[in-house]
């Protein structure tokens, strides 16, 4: 019997209590619950005891990234040592090596010798490095069992030459697929069909990538589920799918908004579209609107403001009666506010076509607030009604984490259009029968004074059920910063995961 020393005084406790409970479980267990840690997490439960010195050694799982590293000479010693130590014996199944910047020829080459070793076991394989590609990719080539594969393949130095995909790159069991920088070749008839052979693919993820000796890249797939593109070439102007059970569509303009054409486009039940991007053209809304009538059924929509800026672009776009949006449950916009670029200025021209429609004075009213900076709407007039026209019940959630870089009271009216007529606030106090009640959640130090001041200024409530949350705080996307960027496409779970909703 043991005692132990508590503010009550001591207490009695039995042997079970002291029990080293985690200690005793089978090695097997200790082992797959090892395998959820970063390999240096993994080695530092050496210390624990004596039956845990020599357990990491026999993790089926490797995972390093060389930000969590303070420099990448220690990244480079401690990675050489666990491939050394590692127990050859283990059947590896997830190698997954982040290193930021260029990787040393030997190192790379003893790591892809460690990864040859084991290909015929190895189910995720993650490599995230700029050294030999064709090196690399002939090891990739070798390990048939892979069910998961993320390249970020970049040649050494500065070269900023794109990987060429391998059209002979055959494995059969591949259900995920993540590429960075990578170039596909397309053929006589100026198109590019690289994923043809991966029978069983349900996700695919494609970052800065482009088509050489053509424009258009084809997607055919009767497995894919989920499809993402990020920051990819505007050389790349159409995108062909043909994908009868994908479910979830994500997108990150850049310089760029890509056309796509296809069928199976109705099945699509998610649309995640972000666009940091301030240069714009009608193109680029033309665009964008086509994506609305392509994808028919959406129950889920989540865009940046931009995105409902540039779409506000296309002419006499509210007098259209949308033959889509039908089943849409859920909009969502994440306010991004834009500086300048020519998305500033259409957005300008457009506000004073409209002011011309009424008189010449109110142009030459306009024209004076522009000039003391008035900044265009962050979210057009009449944008969200628009969205809305055939699904009226759908909740709209506006997000933001810089609330005081907008005029909320202007976005609140610009979507009164839409019945919006209840708001709640964890900030504000309990709300009388006449006033709505204003939601914003927030973090921010201004978000209270925000609720207060929005929450007095509300008009009665008229129509029946809330369905819009306006959300100060969220988490917004990552720095635009080329290093951060790179960090965030490693540690991501899933590279189609939303990090604002």
């Amino acid at each position: 019997m043991a005692w132990i020393r508590t503010k009550f005084g001591r207490t009695r406790v039995s042997g079970d209590q002291n029990k080293d409970r985690l200690g005793d479980l089978p090695e097997c267990i200790i082992l797959h619950i090892l395998s959820f840690l970063s390999i240096q997490h993994a080695v530092q439960t050496c210390v624990l005891s004596t039956r845990w010195k020599h357990l990491w050694k026999r993790i089926p799982t490797i995972t390093l990234n060389s930000f969590q590293f303070r420099t990448l000479k220690i990244f480079s010693v401690f990675l050489s040592k666990i491939l050394s130590l590692h127990d050859t014996s283990t059947a590896l199944h997830t190698f997954d090596i982040f290193r930021h910047r260029d990787i040393e020829p030997r190192l790379l080459k003893k790591f892809l010798n460690y990864v040859f070793y084991h290909n015929t076991h190895l189910k995720h394989l993650g490599i995230s490095v700029n050294g030999d590609t064709a090196l690399i990719l002939s090891c990739v080539s070798s390990c048939r069992a892979l069910t998961s594969l993320k390249l970020s393949l970049h040649p050494r130095g500065r070269d900023p030459t794109k990987t060429l995909f391998p059209n002979s790159l055959n494995l059969p069991l591949l259900t995920s697929l993540d590429l960075t920088n990578f170039a596909f070749c397309g053929d006589e008839s100026g198109c590019a069909d690289p994923f043809l052979a991966f029978t069983k693919l349900n996700t695919l993820v494609l970052r800065c990538c482009k088509v050489m000796d053509a424009q258009i890249l084809s997607i055919s797939s009767h497995t894919l589920v989920n499809f993402a593109m990020h920051h990819n070439s505007s050389l790349l102007a159409k995108i062909k799918l043909y994908v009868p059970t994908l479910s979830t569509f994500y997108y990150t303009g850049n310089h760029h908004i890509h056309e796509i054409c296809g069928s199976g486009l109705s099945s699509i039940k998610k649309v995640n579209i972000k666009s940091r991007r301030f240069s714009a053209s009608m193109e680029d809304a033309l665009i964008l609107f086509s994506w609305l009538l392509n994808f028919a059924n959406i129950e889920s929509l989540t865009v940046t403001s931009t995105v409902l800026q540039i779409l506000s672009l296309v002419p006499d776009l509210f007098e259209v009666k949308l033959p889509s949006l039908h089943k849409l449950k859920s909009l969502k916009v994440k306010l991004i506010r834009i500086e300048e670029g020519s998305l500033l200025l259409l957005m300008e021209d457009a506000m004073l076509k409209k002011a011309a429609a009424k008189s010449p004075k109110e142009v030459e009213k306009l024209r004076e607030a522009f000039e003391t900076c008035l900044e265009p709407p962050a979210i057009p007039d009449g944008v969200v009604d628009f969205l809305q026209q055939n699904s009226p019940s759908a909740e709209v959630n506006i997000r933001t984490k810089y609330p005081s870089s907008f005029n909320l009271k202007q976005i609140e009216e610009s979507i009164k259009g839409a019945k919006i007529n209840n708001y709640r606030t964890r900030f504000s106090m309990p709300s009388s029968s006449k006033l709505p009640r204003l939601s914003l959640r927030s973090s921010s130090s201004v978000a209270p004074a925000l609720a207060v001041k929005s929450a007095s200024a509300a008009e009665p409530a008229t129509a029946a059920s809330p369905n819009l949350h306006l959300c100060l705080g969220e988490k917004d996307d990552k720095s635009s910063n080329k290093d951060e960027e790179e960090k965030h496409q490693h540690n991501t779970g899933s590279s189609l995961r939303d990090n604002g909703q």
